[in-house]
């Protein structure tokens, strides 16, 4: 499966993991009352992560691409889309982690990990 952040970059995805909306909440009670108030505030973010691997004609490339994906971590918002139609928007980049680079015929290619987190649900 490929996905492709911002319509730029493309992954050869490998696996994507997405966790659930999370809830917040206060909770209130006062001294002599008996019991407690629980005030909803809705719901927040959560947590998605993306491993797959980036591929370049050269080394040079691929370096390119991964300082391009790095300076993405700007705390803008950005969109992920993979190539079964899911579309996932308000993403902020929380983390990128690069493995080695491999060589391969005329071509190079390393592991990514990118941790995002949906900031709403759109």
């Amino acid at each position: 499966m490929k996905a492709t952040l911002d319509g730029i970059i493309e992954f050869e995805q490998t696996e994507l993991s997405i966790g659930s909306w999370g809830r917040a909440s206060i909770e209130r009670s006062a001294a002599g009352v008996d019991g407690a108030v629980r005030i909803d505030l809705g719901g927040r973010t959560r947590q998605i992560v993306q491993n797959g691997a980036v591929r370049a004609a050269s080394r040079a490339l691929l370096l390119a691409t991964v300082d391009f994906l790095r300076n993405r971590q700007n705390g803008a918002s950005h969109t992920m889309q993979t190539s079964a139609g899911e579309q996932f928007e308000e993403l902020w980049i929380e983390r990128i982690k690069v493995g080695h680079i491999e060589f391969a015929g005329s071509g190079a290619s390393c592991q990514i990990e990118i941790d995002y987190v949906q900031l709403k649900n759109s």
